[in-house]
């Protein structure tokens, strides 16, 4: 999908859509619909600017888990991308902050989604949830065994 916009225009504007904060994080309200209407009207509205593709991420959960996401995290963002994903008729990423790129690939396989972002992927950063290594070996195998693109 990526090379195939590239191609097409100079610039590519990819719309970020920050969840409001799922339940189970510290500044969750536990209303569902409001954080699935937030989503979709945002993403609406990065649209109609003339983005070329959304990418949904929990932005909302902060502070951020180190590696691996709740069970109920990954159904939530899976509703939303598929949601955002028919509504919107763009391309549409998935991020599962802060590192997991498994939840990431599992959401964009059941969605249908287009790409996934993972925050370190090879290497190593410091950050607010301490030393953060990428592990692009799990997640390739991951998509291969998922026999994804």
């Amino acid at each position: 999908m990526t090379s195939r916009l590239l191609d097409s225009v100079p610039f590519l504007l990819v719309g970020v859509v920050h969840l409001l904060p799922l339940p189970g994080s510290p500044r969750a309200t536990r209303d569902v619909a409001r954080i699935r209407e937030r989503a979709r009207r945002d993403a609406e509205a990065y649209r109609e600017g003339g983005a070329h593709a959304l990418i949904v991420e929990n932005f909302g959960d902060a502070p951020f888990r180190k590696d691996g996401v709740e069970p109920h995290v990954i159904a939530l963002m899976a509703l939303v991308v598929e949601e955002i994903r028919e509504s919107t008729g763009l391309p549409v990423g998935v991020n599962v902050l802060r590192n997991d790129a498994r939840a990431a690939l599992g959401i964009a396989v059941a969605t249908g989604a287009s790409f996934i972002r993972v925050n370190v992927h090879v290497g190593a950063m410091v950050t607010d949830q301490g030393i953060i290594e990428g592990r692009a070996d799990e997640t390739l195998r991951y998509r291969a065994l998922l026999q994804s693109e």
